[in-house]
């Protein structure tokens, strides 16, 4: 799963509209246009977008998120971490910190995507990288994770 794929899947679990999508960006420090926004959710073959996102402009969504949902922080601006491929663990940690979970929110967001996830399990995702009990975050458990967002947070139609 490439950073566009977490993008389009968040935009859809979240119900986010192209509008609010440019906003989040911005927030996040980057500025794009929304036949940009369309390229990075457009794809041209089943593993290809036609705009990739970077790492660093994927990094900047998240921030951008978690100032869309708990409004600005004083101070500087985040340091960027998104550098060795731990992008999976890096979306857990920021949404956590946009939707304001706490572990046992995080524990019931996989239990309605059907996955069981123990405490200690999701805390060695949560780690920073380096440390002894640090775990990699897989694309199925990401995948999981956002789909439960989806359940909980996105409304229901009738």
């Amino acid at each position: 799963m490439n950073h566009n794929d977490r993008l389009t899947r968040l935009r859809y679990a979240l119900d986010v509209k192209d509008k609010d999508m440019i906003e989040i960006f911005h927030l996040g420090g980057v500025t794009i246009t929304r036949e940009e926004l369309l390229s990075m959710l457009k794809k041209i073959d089943d593993e290809n977008y036609e705009l990739e996102l970077t790492d660093e402009n994927f990094e900047r969504f998240l921030n951008g998120m978690i100032t869309s949902q708990r409004g600005p922080k004083e101070g500087p601006a985040p340091k960027l971490e998104l550098d060795n491929g731990n992008a999976n663990n890096l979306l857990l940690k920021k949404l956590k910190i946009a939707f304001s979970l706490t572990t046992e929110g995080m524990i019931e967001v996989f239990n309605e995507a059907g996955i069981n996830v123990s405490k200690s399990e999701l805390g060695a995702i949560l780690r920073k990288e380096g440390h002894r009990n640090y775990i990699t975050c897989g694309d199925n458990f990401a995948r999981n994770f956002i789909k439960g967002l989806m359940v909980q947070y996105r409304p229901v139609k009738k």
